[in-house]
């Protein structure tokens, strides 16, 4: 399995095309947000995340999203701030997503790693830093 984007964003839809194909609408991508109000607060951003499965693969896997204050080089014993485990199916040869929504907490106006990997392969990291509320 192939892990091929992951962003926060504020929305995102599918829709079909001809072939038949499929075009994902994703609006809204961003690494960072005002906060809504004083910290402390707590955020649920959604993370999206598209794989593709070779056509030599069988088409199960397991998505996992751990989220830390730090960006890490691989997943240690440290408690995280929230984890999302998710198995998927997809037929080989084809993409497939998962939409991942966790409760972040901050205490302070920071950044939050997404470590997102599938089948404990390799990490992609993603920021999300949360700014002051917008005046």
């Amino acid at each position: 399995m192939e892990l091929v984007a992951t962003l926060f964003v504020e929305n995102f839809e599918m829709r079909s095309a001809p072939g038949p194909s499929t075009r994902l609408d994703i609006t809204g991508a961003m690494f960072s947000q005002a906060a809504p109000e004083p910290v402390p607060t707590t955020l649920t951003p959604h993370l999206v995340a598209l794989i593709h499965c070779p056509a030599d693969e069988s088409g199960q896997g397991v998505f996992e999203v751990t989220f830390f204050n730090e960006r890490k080089t691989e997943i240690d014993d440290e408690e995280p701030i929230a984890r999302n485990v998710s198995p998927f199916t997809v037929e080989p040869g084809k993409f497939t997503y998962r939409l991942v929504r966790a409760e972040l907490p901050f205490d302070e106006y920071s950044t939050v790693f997404a470590h997102c990997r599938v089948d404990r392969g390799p990490l992609t990291v993603v920021p999300f830093t949360l700014l002051p509320p917008a005046e």
